[in-house]
């Protein structure tokens, strides 16, 4: 089962107005999306078009409107760039789930933002690949940094608590200049914080695994980050997290 969680950001982006509203999976012929606790806690949030009903869950044979929208045509000319942002070869195109969850299906016009759950991997570690948020609102000195940046190059994070925006910032900091260049995407920071809690510096580590000068800045710096898994550590356990549809967490099959 492959799935993805959605977020869904109000309009004043401040505290509490971020979250996960629905999860998306699919099983190797259906999609399915359902609304999760979190999108009657958000202030604000409206179901989307088409999937109204917070109770339902959404079958389909293809991608929804919504998800497919964010995706790249295969026709236009920067297909092949676009795959290679992400760290895909063009050659074996990923299938759609694989795509957002790295992309994370962001687009000017909206608000929504679409993520995977973090799985630790066969040897039990957390490995992780995400684009480096946070970019537009740098100092030119710091895009500098940013410019500078080579493959497989170290960074550091450092946990924000007195963010104003966001207390459970994670900025991204470039190890040799120091500066501030970005930041842990929302949807991961307040795991990354507990995970540099347990596991430490010395056993948690980001890096550098693709710079994009061609592409949006979106898309710009892709991350690997590389730690152990903390024992008893659940990512997106919350209660937000849950689905409303009668069921368990990874399973959208049963309507309420």
């Amino acid at each position: 089962m492959k799935a993805l969680f959605v977020a869904w950001r109000a309009g004043d982006d401040g505290p509490g107005a971020w979250g996960p509203v629905g999860r998306l999976e699919h099983d190797g012929s259906l999609f399915r999306f359902c609304y999760t606790k979190g999108a009657r806690a958000i202030p604000g949030f409206r179901p989307f078009a088409q999937m109204t009903n917070l109770g339902q869950v959404y079958e389909s044979e293809e991608l929804f409107p919504l998800f497919a929208n964010r995706l790249l045509s295969r026709s236009r000319p920067e297909y092949e760039m676009f795959l290679r942002w992400g760290g895909f070869k063009p050659d074996e195109p990923p299938d759609p789930i694989a795509v957002l969850s790295v992309t994370e299906g962001i687009r000017q016009t909206d608000a929504i933002e679409v993520f995977p759950c973090p799985q630790p991997d066969t040897s039990g570690c957390y490995i992780n690949k995400f684009f480096l948020h946070g970019i537009r609102w740098v100092p030119p000195e710091a895009l500098a940094s940013i410019a500078a940046l080579r493959p497989e190059a170290r960074l550091l994070m450092e946990p924000e608590p007195s963010n104003p925006v966001d207390p459970n910032a994670v900025a991204v900091i470039h190890a040799d200049s120091d500066r501030r260049i970005g930041y842990v995407p929302r949807y991961l920071a307040k795991d990354v914080r507990k995970i540099l809690e347990q596991c430490g510096n010395s056993f948690t580590q980001l890096f550098v695994e693709r710079l994009n000068s061609d592409a949006p800045v979106q898309q710009r710096v892709l991350c690997r980050m590389n730690s152990c898994w903390p024992e008893g550590f659940e990512p997106c356990s919350g209660e937000s997290f849950q689905p409303i549809p009668n069921g368990v967490m990874g399973d959208c099959k049963q309507s309420a």
